[in-house]
């Protein structure tokens, strides 16, 4: 347990690469069902098992939310022109959280042209709203609100990314109604991979999952078994998960 006082248009789908990126993430156990919006006792239970995962703490009091911040683990989410912190009284959150909200927000304004909405990051027991679910993740600094759109192409881009993130196991996401928002449990590790992932596939690099084989790495990334070991310095065909290899230019 941490130390009390030491934590333009929808459719255009702005970066394909991103969404696709995520559906072959192996990291901690978080089982991947059918996704929906509606949210269920399920979905609660993973969260809160994700939670206790990364061994954080659910926060009581403001008090310790700020002592929480001073020793790092939760960080003030900085303005940006892409999303919008709305009358938020703790604008803060886990790091990952932070990334996810800099990186979805510059895909939703590419997409939509306009800003996203944040309207909740981590909230301290004590100042949970009425509505809130006892079991809420909210207080943990890895969850987070975001206003649902009015534009219905917009509304439509941001379900279809988020509900691929959910596919991918990064993140739990539920429609709520009053307000209309949507309620986003991020995973940390998770995601902070799935991230690196990315990172490393712009970087012209493949990291090795369980099951490639150069034959199909060539085969995805339109080149053949013979560049690769050429650009790998590799002899034969053995490969094993998590290696990076130089995937050459087409």
């Amino acid at each position: 347990m941490e130390a009390f006082v030491t934590i333009k248009s929808a459719l255009s789908l702005c970066d394909v690469r991103y969404l696709l990126a995520a559906i072959c993430l192996v990291v901690v156990s978080v089982p991947v069902e059918a996704q929906s919006l509606r949210g269920s006792t399920r979905s609660l239970d993973l969260q809160n098992r994700v939670a206790r995962q990364h061994d954080y703490t659910y926060i009581e009091t403001p008090a310790q939310l700020e002592r929480f911040v001073q020793a790092g683990y939760l960080v003030r989410v900085p303005k940006s022109s892409d999303y919008r912190l709305n009358g938020l009284s703790f604008p803060y959150a886990r790091p990952e959280v932070a990334l996810f909200v800099s990186r979805l927000g510059r895909q939703y304004r590419s997409a939509c042209g306009e800003e996203l909405v944040v309207t909740s990051l981590t909230r301290p027991q004590n100042r949970q709203p009425g509505n809130a679910s006892p079991r809420s993740v909210h207080p943990t600094g890895m969850a987070l609100d975001l206003r649902r759109p009015n534009n219905s192409n917009c509304r439509a881009w941001l379900e279809s990314v988020l509900l691929q993130l959910e596919g991918s196991g990064t993140l739990e996401v539920s429609r709520e109604r009053r307000p209309p928002h949507y309620h986003v449990a991020l995973f940390p590790s998770q995601y902070a991979t799935y991230v690196e992932r990315i990172r490393v596939a712009d970087a012209g690099q493949y990291q090795v999952r369980r099951g490639d084989s150069l034959w199909e790495i060539a085969r995805k990334h339109d080149t053949t078994v013979g560049r690769l070991r050429s650009a790998n310095n590799l002899s034969g065909s053995r490969i094993y998960p998590g290696q990076v290899l130089t995937v050459p230019s087409r």
